[in-house]
């Protein structure tokens, strides 16, 4: 049984809405490469929905979104969990349509947006969120810089992948430490029986060894190392 099944059935009727939406939404923007209901149950609801186990092992409090696009994972969290959420993305047309969407849904301000870079943002709601999710945004190192200035102590970064190879976690197991953050959770399963996932939890431990934010886009053209 997939976690939507365990939904109530109020909460369910509000993802599905959501995802109708935005399939709805994408004849106008670009929200998702999806364009059928059964697809998007599959691999936007039931996907976002694989990480509520790690977002209710964060404290209380509110949660973002890194690189939303069409409010996953962020907006089935939300109404899953009960938890406040910003959706960010750096991409207006996006954000200004989800913000659309979460009106629609009665879902204001429970669910708010930001459109702009997650470096802009962390300059002025540092140690805001109590967990990040991000879903296929970029690679660990560059997650973990970004995420780093906007988790509170004890913060978790909670990151949905497919595949991860070897050298990618060993470049984030040199540039945790850095950042004031530790591998705690590394779950691999089926989604659907078909399609690999794997989540991996980073805890904010401490203090950044270096200054952070760095300039918007240093982080992907010059990633930290050790």
């Amino acid at each position: 049984m997939g976690v939507f099944e365990t939904l109530s059935s109020k909460q369910q009727a509000l993802v599905q809405e959501h995802l109708r939406l935005v399939i709805e939404a994408n004849q106008r923007v670009n929200l998702t490469r999806i364009d059928s209901v059964d697809e998007g149950m599959v691999l936007h609801v039931e996907d976002s929905l694989s990480g509520l186990e790690e977002l209710n092992a964060a404290p209380e409090g509110m949660f973002g979104d890194l690189g939303s696009g069409g409010g996953f994972p962020g907006i089935p969290l939300s109404i899953a969990s009960g938890r406040e959420v910003v959706l960010i993305d750096a991409r207006k047309k996006k954000m200004d349509a989800v913000s659309e969407i979460v009106s629609e849904l009665g879902l204001s301000p429970q669910i708010s947006t930001y459109a702009g870079r997650a470096e802009l943002f962390a300059r002025t709601q540092s140690k805001r969120f109590v967990a990040l999710t991000v879903r296929a945004l970029s690679q660990l190192p560059v997650l973990l810089e970004l995420a780093s200035p906007l988790l509170m102590k004890d913060g978790l970064l909670i990151c949905y992948k497919a595949n991860v190879d070897d050298e990618e976690l060993a470049a984030a197991r040199r540039v945790q430490n850095m950042v004031g953050m530790s591998l705690v959770g590394d779950r691999s399963f089926l989604l659907n029986d078909e399609y690999q996932r794997r989540i991996l939890t980073f805890k904010k431990t401490a203090e950044p060894k270096v200054k952070l934010p760095r300039q918007e886009g240093m982080a992907q053209k010059h990633p930290l190392s050790e």
